[in-house]
């Protein structure tokens, strides 16, 4: 309750870019005396080298670390690039095991990349980021699968549900799906653009498995 409380308080930054130093920015709004120091995550620090000095707005999120055993809190501000990029970070440290200060040192890559990824079950990029190994990247996946295509464009959220179809069907379209993807084409769909249907039906939960069923599936992955 009191970091939702302080989220309240302090929902953006604006200033001038004072300093970085790791994943700590400081920053001075104008006409303030006042300094902030933001913690922000490492792909957010490295777009933000060679910006010293110049103004900058950051999407805020206050969290309260506890100190000796819980006894006492600190408020730490953390920043971000966009409020969509705070949103993904607040979704990011719903999973188990992911802290505050383990999801800023995991996210090295822009946001909607590490989406991408989950969209798509593509573990072994996962593992690449710090902090995050082999059953830490699957557990992202079991508990983020479905949640994060709001992050991602019409574009990146097809590339990604074919990728996950391409590698929950080892590459090859199955006989069905070969069936389902002809059925397609005679409908006026074009080779290419069947296959990504078919396969997008295949990234579905529960998966379809006859024809029939993957040519449905297909049409209301289309209307999501």
């Amino acid at each position: 309750m009191g970091s939702d409380y302080a989220d309240a308080m302090i929902d953006r930054l604006t200033g001038r870019l004072e300093s970085i130093e790791g994943a700590e920015v400081v920053v001075v709004p104008d006409g303030s005396a006042l300094a902030y120091s933001v913690l922000v995550p490492v792909y957010l620090a490295e777009r933000l080298e060679g910006s010293v000095g110049q103004e900058l707005v950051l999407h805020t999120h206050l969290i309260l670390e506890s100190q000796n055993q819980g006894a006492t809190f600190t408020p730490r501000l953390l920043g971000f690039g966009s409020a969509t990029e705070r949103g993904f970070f607040s979704l990011f440290t719903t999973v188990k095991g992911i802290g505050s200060r383990k999801a800023l040192r995991a996210m090295a890559a822009e946001p909607a990349e590490i989406a991408r990824a989950i969209a798509s079950g593509d573990t072994k990029w996962l593992v690449k980021l710090p902090e995050i190994g082999k059953r830490m990247a699957e557990t992202v996946v079991a508990e983020l699968s479905g949640k994060v295509e709001k992050f991602l464009s019409t574009d990146e959220l097809d590339a990604a549900l074919a990728a996950a179809g391409s590698r929950a069907m080892g590459g090859k379209l199955e006989p069905e799906a070969q069936k389902a993807q002809a059925a397609l084409m005679a409908l006026g769909e074009s080779a290419s653009d069947a296959e990504q249907m078919v396969r997008r039906a295949l990234a579905m939960e529960p998966k379809p498995t006859t024809s029939d069923e993957l040519i449905k599936a297909a049409y209301q992955a289309g209307l999501l």
